[in-house]
């Protein structure tokens, strides 16, 4: 699939790391780094503007090392690039762990799936249909 971009960073394009890779990484556009405190959150630009077709989004999702190694996460993950966005792709971070997090320009802050979606038509009913599960939900199945 074929993806309409500008790209107004001095950073190579968001690209597959690998060939089994189901998202790209996304890189910070800053003229200067931003510290990140503890519990605070930022919108980061990438420099990016993306043209998606109509039934796809692009899903801004955390990167798991910045996530596991230094408590930073994308604070609506995933968020959603709708395909009539034109606007900069920015990216909101946040710090969960209890040290500044510093963030340089270049650095990957997240990454981007790209995913085809549905369109959804509700039909409105008086009864929905029988389960084993039923209405049990947030952790009735367990954890074992």
């Amino acid at each position: 699939m074929k993806i309409k971009i500008i790209n107004t960073s001095n950073h190579q394009l968001p690209h597959y790391e690998t060939l089994a890779s189901a998202g790209m990484d996304l890189r910070a556009n800053i003229t200067e780094p931003i510290t990140l405190k503890s519990l605070e959150r930022a919108i980061v630009p990438t420099g990016i503007f993306i043209e998606l077709p109509v039934g796809y989004e692009a899903q801004v999702r955390p990167r798991s090392g910045l996530a596991a190694k230094k408590g930073i996460t994308v604070l609506n993950a995933p968020g959603t690039v709708d395909a009539d966005y034109r606007g900069e792709v920015g990216v909101i971070l946040t710090n969960l762990s209890s040290e500044d997090f510093i963030i340089e320009n270049g650095e990957r802050i997240a990454q981007m799936v790209i995913a085809k979606h549905e369109r959804a038509e509700w039909t409105e009913v008086d009864s929905l249909s029988e389960t084993d599960r039923g209405t049990g939900g947030f952790g009735s199945t367990g954890v074992k």
